[in-house]
C-alpha cells in the first residue's frame, strides 16, 4: 500500500476561504460595483478624529503617491481601488480568482488606473522580498495563519515600511456570551475565520515596531442594524462610540474593532 501524503493546514485553510468567497462573489451586485466620486472623496484624506475605522485606516496611510503597496486579501477589489485612486502602485493579492474578477471589472467601472490584481496565498506570497512600501489589510488577519502572515509580511516590506490592518476583536467573555444570544453565522462565512483578541495581535506585530492603534465599535454599533428605531440614525451611532472610547479608556476591552500600524525596523 502507498502512504497517503498529509494535506498541509494552510491548504485545508485555503480550500474553505475559496469556497466562502465563491459564495461572496455570486452576492456581489454588479449594479453597485462602481467605486464613485463620494466614496472616493471620503477616503482620500480623513481625519484622525473620525469615528469611522476604515476612514482612521485611510487617515494612516495618508499620501501614498509613487508607493509600491500591497493590497492583502483584496477580495472584491474595493481597497484597491482606492488605494489606487490615491495614485499608488497598487499590488492586489488574493486567494479567490472569482474575487479578482469582480476587482478588475470594479477598477475598470470606477475609471481607476487598474490596480495589479494577483492570484496567491497570503501564507506565501508571490512578490519579491522587500518590495512593498505599505502593506493594507482589511478584515484579512483573521482568517489566516497569524505567524506564517506575519513572517511573509516582514519579508516583502522594505526596511521603513508599514502595514495597517483592520480586524475584528472579541476580548470581553461577556461580550463572547452576549453573541451567542444571536447564533447567526452568514454562508459566506468560513469554518475557519474568527474574531482575534489583542493578544493574538500583539504576538502578530513582535517583529515589528507599533506606531499606532485605536478600537472602535463598542457593542451597542450592532444594534443599529437590526432595531428598526435605530436604523435610521447610524452616523449617531458612531458619534457616540467615538465619544464613549475617547472618554473612558477601559471600554476599549469590549470595543469589536482594532485598527493598528506597524513598521519593519
Amino acid at each position: 500500500m502507498g502512504t497517503q501524503r498529509s494535506v498541509p493546514p494552510h491548504t485545508i485553510r485555503e480550500r474553505a476561504e475559496i469556497v466562502r468567497s465563491d459564495v461572496e462573489a455570486a452576492h456581489t451586485s454588479t449594479a453597485t460595483i462602481k467605486v464613485g466620486p463620494r466614496r472616493l472623496r471620503r477616503y482620500s484624506n480623513p481625519s484622525a478624529e473620525t469615528n469611522y475605522p476604515l476612514e482612521y485606516a485611510f487617515h494612516l496611510i495618508g499620501d501614498i503617491r509613487g508607493r509600491t503597496v500591497l493590497d492583502l486579501g483584496c477580495g472584491t477589489g474595493v481597497t484597491a481601488v482606492l488605494l489606487a485612486s490615491k495614485g499608488a502602485r497598487v499590488i492586489a493579492v488574493d486567494i479567490s480568482t472569482s474575487l479578482l474578477d469582480i476587482g478588475r471589472t470594479r477598477a475598470v467601472a470606477s475609471g481607476i488606473a487598474s490596480p495589479d490584481f494577483l492570484a496567491g496565498s497570503a501564507h506565501d506570497l508571490p512578490i519579491a522580498s522587500a518590495s512593498i512600501e505599505l502593506v493594507v489589510g482589511i478584515a484579512i488577519l483573521h482568517h489566516l495563519d497569524l505567524d506564517t502572515v506575519s513572517r511573509e509580511i516582514h519579508r516583502v516590506l522594505r526596511r521603513g515600511g508599514r502595514a495597517i490592518f483592520q480586524e475584528p476583536v472579541r476580548n470581553s467573555k461577556w461580550v463572547e456570551r452576549l453573541r451567542t444570544v444571536v447564533p447567526y453565522q452568514a454562508d459566506d462565512v468560513s469554518p475557519f475565520e474568527r474574531p482575534l483578541t489583542d493578544a493574538e495581535l500583539e504576538n502578530f506585530a513582535r517583529r515589528f515596531v507599533v506606531r499606532r492603534q485605536r478600537a472602535f465599535s463598542l457593542p451597542h454599533i450592532n444594534l443599529w442594524s437590526v432595531l428598526p428605531i435605530l436604523k435610521r440614525h447610524p452616523h449617531k451611532m458612531h458619534v457616540i462610540d467615538g465619544a464613549l472610547l475617547r472618554r473612558f479608556s477601559r471600554l476599549e476591552r469590549l470595543a469589536g474593532v482594532r485598527v493598528f500600524e506597524i513598521e519593519k525596523a
